[in-house]
């Protein structure tokens, strides 16, 4: 497939679809097919609940935040500069497909050759998209000398520091590349990992992912403000899509980083954060609120006033303590404590089950976006990992951070620009 044949999957996209076998079925894997074929629904609802994949900017970033999220980070395998830009080309096209409502493949789950594997595993069969994004990421170790990126990297896609807090568990750091899929229905979100994940099959390798429920975050005004697994508002001050000057200006790489080929992208930072639920639930409201800095019912600031009432950091009560502590979670995490830097918070729930003494394996998925993570994520984090009073109930066992590249056409590919192939 050419930079400028995005209409069919490669012969190795085909090949992981469907199967080694697939050839000598019948399955003709040099061709070129429609875009229109093959959709895995036909439910009239599907047209009012989906999101555009081609456009300026990426969906899933300011994107309405969905109730359900499937993550994935990949590794890149053994394979050339050219192969690795028909993985991203097989992956452009198949997302385009579903998030359409459209089978991965051309012929669908219960269609096309009957002595080989169907090229969609037909789990989203007849679901509508439920408003499905899927989103691309490169993480720092793409640009090595493997494809010849290393003069590509943007000086903003650092390596993360250590921040004092961290218990990160290596196995659920880092990847070469990232796959964010974001729907009103779960089913729907695994499938998209699920089928992307068989056409990189002999390219790429899953590294870990995640799954994920009940935003933490609301990203449109419309949206009301959600609650994480502690009970409490989450995301109160999150900047939303509609306020068009601070997304451009928090969330909206240009090319001023020297990285043109990065105008209009941003940069993801996932942190898994695990909750020790049990002594949370042991704790009184009184502390529970000081270390939030919020009233747990309304959200509102303990200084006074309703949920989106701006806190008052220089209010004092009894003894002249102030009524926000210095170390509540809102206080540090707060733009007044950071020169006015701002992230796109777009974070989810999690259950992985229970560990061995029986406690719940749970917590916050935390997922941000920001123009910049060196002025506006490290900061924040530093300061948060350093003093934050929900310290002592949180760890924090995964971390990665991602270049997204700027939204494609349907004529080319998520980041061509990196490969000069706009």
């Amino acid at each position: 497939m050419t930079t400028d044949d995005t209409s069919g999957l490669s012969r190795r996209g085909l090949l992981g679809l469907a199967g080694a076998g697939v050839v000598g079925a019948g399955l003709g894997v040099g061709g070129a097919f429609a875009f229109g074929g093959g959709s895995s629904t036909s439910n009239s609802n599907a047209v009012a609940s989906t999101y555009p994949f081609f456009g300026t900017h990426q969906s899933g970033i300011i994107t309405p935040a969905q109730d359900r999220l499937h993550f994935a980070a990949f590794d890149v395998n053994a394979i050339s500069r050219d192969e690795l830009i028909e993985l991203l080309q097989d992956w452009s096209y198949a997302a385009a497909r579903m998030t359409a409502g459209e089978a991965a493949g051309e012929y669908g789950p219960a269609s096309g050759p009957y002595d080989a594997p169907p090229d969609d595993t037909g789990e989203a069969l007849d679901l509508p998209p439920g408003g499905l994004t899927i989103t691309f990421g490169f993480g720092p170790s793409l640009f090595d000398e493997r494809f010849g990126l290393a003069n590509k990297r943007p000086s903003a896609l650092i390596d993360l520091p250590k921040f004092p807090s961290d218990a990160l568990q290596p196995e659920l750091v880092g990847g070469d590349l990232c796959i964010q899929a974001c729907s009103d229905d779960p089913q729907v979100a695994v499938h998209a990992i699920r089928n992307l994940s068989r056409i990189a099959f002999g390219r790429a390798t899953l590294r870990w992912s995640q799954l994920g429920f009940g935003r933490t975050s609301s990203t449109t005004q419309a949206q009301k403000t959600p609650r994480n697994l502690f009970g409490f508002k989450d995301g109160t001050a999150n900047l939303r899509a509609e306020e068009t000057s601070a997304v451009n200006e928090h969330v909206w790489a240009d090319a001023s980083d020297g990285a043109a080929w990065m105008a209009g992208g941003s940069y993801l930072v996932s942190r898994k954060i695990r909750m020790t639920i049990e002594t949370w639930d042991r704790t009184s409201l009184r502390e529970q609120e000081t270390i939030f800095g919020r009233t747990k019912g309304e959200g509102a600031p303990l200084s006074g006033g309703g949920e989106f009432t701006e806190p008052d950091f220089s209010q004092t009560g009894r003894d002249d303590e102030p009524l926000i502590h210095d170390n509540s979670h809102m206080k540090l995490a707060h733009p007044d404590t950071h020169a006015g830097a701002q992230i796109l918070r777009r974070g989810y729930n999690f259950v992985d089950g229970n560990d061995e003494l029986g406690r719940l394996n749970a917590g916050l998925f935390f997922i941000s976006f920001q123009r910049d993570p060196r002025s506006q994520f490290v900061p924040i984090q530093l300061a948060l990992s350093r003093n934050d009073l929900m310290n002592e109930y949180v760890r924090y066992v995964g971390s990665a951070i991602f270049a997204v590249p700027p939204g494609t056409s349907p004529s080319s590919f998520v980041g061509a620009g990196l490969f000069d192939l706009d």
